[in-house]
């Protein structure tokens, strides 16, 4: 990683960026608290260098909503169900970054008394990066699991309609190196976040990302965009269209998430988390969540496991090499190293997301000096 492979971007320094989304936030009704909470996992994204899930979703994904009236700035959880081990919440139509946090300290707390802790959310709304919640676990020695349903945008294997969301499915895993194993991805090729950067670059997909409905790939991004939320074109699951290369299982671990995300705390799924009603009006979408603590000392001392886990992880990248391919990563490898450069560096910010922070900027006229006014 380096600024050159950022051109027409502006570097910003971490600190602004996070006191411009919290003013955001406050601004539209959040309490300086929540607003804390949501900002913090934005630009947790941005500092691992998952650019499609941080900065660039204050607007679209929870400003714009929340103009909207069909997400809450007030976040009210309520506790459905509990039990020693286990947990229910119904999140309100909060906001998803705020109960998904107080969810996974559950599920910590549980796991350090009973050695596991599992807690389901209803109701809730987007949630940033799936790896947050994880890497909370991974901070206190546990190992952490989490998943969410979301708008329907996968079609299933053989089909043509999107049904499943892109029911990203994290785990977080402590090691004895400076950073944890941590897989965060979607049960899809690709998403909708990373349509978005594409689109911000003007730049094709590439193949096989998304079907149309006469089975066949798109690659026209903005039309992509558009149709996307018209059921007209759908996102294909891991491993792409058809089963020659694997497509079906992408399309179950995707249906994995989205029974997990519903069927235990009695939630929505599937097209009733499309976010309008049957007139056409945009209504909340009702997510779904599911977290998961694992308490090592339960099952061996802390030290040792990491060690373990350290030594499978270096083992792995020390392993015989592509020809010409310089190196082999682990997950969360890339994530580390990009908050090592961007520490330094601070934040790109292209050209289209520039403007969209200096409105919101001229909307509540707020006192904050950004490199490209």
């Amino acid at each position: 990683m380096n600024q050159q492979d950022y051109p027409d971007c502006e570097w910003v320094a971490f600190e602004l960026l996070e006191t411009f989304m919290c003013q955001c936030l406050h601004k539209v009704g959040l309490p300086e608290a929540d607003a804390a909470i949501v900002t913090d996992v934005l630009i947790e994204s941005d500092k691992r260098g998952i650019d499609s899930h941080g900065i660039g979703r204050l607007k679209p994904i929870y400003i714009d909503r929340i103009d909207q009236g069909i997400l809450s700035p007030i976040t009210k959880i309520t506790t459905i169900k509990e039990t020693p081990s286990t947990a229910v919440l119904d999140g309100n139509n909060g906001m998803g970054h705020v109960i998904s946090k107080k969810a996974m300290q559950m599920a910590i707390e549980k796991a350090r008394k009973q050695g596991l802790g599992m807690v389901a959310v209803r109701n809730s709304t987007h949630y940033g990066i799936a790896g947050y919640y994880a890497t909370m676990a991974t901070d206190v020695d546990m190992i952490g699991m989490t998943g969410t349903n979301a708008r329907p945008s996968i079609a299933p294997t053989h089909g043509v309609e999107n049904m499943l969301g892109t029911n990203p499915l994290a785990f977080g895993i402590p090691t004895d190196e400076t950073f944890p194993f941590v897989i965060d991805c979607a049960t899809s090729v690709s998403q909708r976040g990373k349509i978005e950067m594409y689109a911000r670059a003007g730049k094709n997909l590439p193949s096989g990302w998304v079907i149309g409905k006469d089975g066949k790939t798109r690659t026209d991004t903005e039309e992509v965009l558009k149709q996307l939320t018209q059921g007209m074109v759908a996102l294909t699951p891991l491993g792409g269209i058809g089963e020659d290369n694997g497509g079906y299982k992408g399309y179950s671990y995707a249906t994995v998430v989205e029974v997990l995300s519903a069927a235990l705390q009695d939630g929505s799924y599937l097209k009733a988390l499309n976010g309008v009603d049957k007139d056409g009006r945009k209504i909340p979408y009702p997510l779904g969540h599911f977290f998961l603590a694992i308490n090592i000392e339960s099952f061996i001392s802390p030290s040792l496991f990491k060690q373990i886990a350290g030594i499978i992880m270096r083992d792995l990248r020390e392993s015989e090499r592509v020809p010409g391919e310089r190196r082999i990563y682990t997950a969360g490898e890339k994530e580390y190293e990009a908050r090592i450069y961007r520490r330094k560096h601070g934040c790109p910010i292209p050209k289209s997301l520039q403007s969209v922070i200096s409105s919101l900027k001229k909307r509540w006229q707020l006192k904050l000096d950004f490199p490209w006014e």
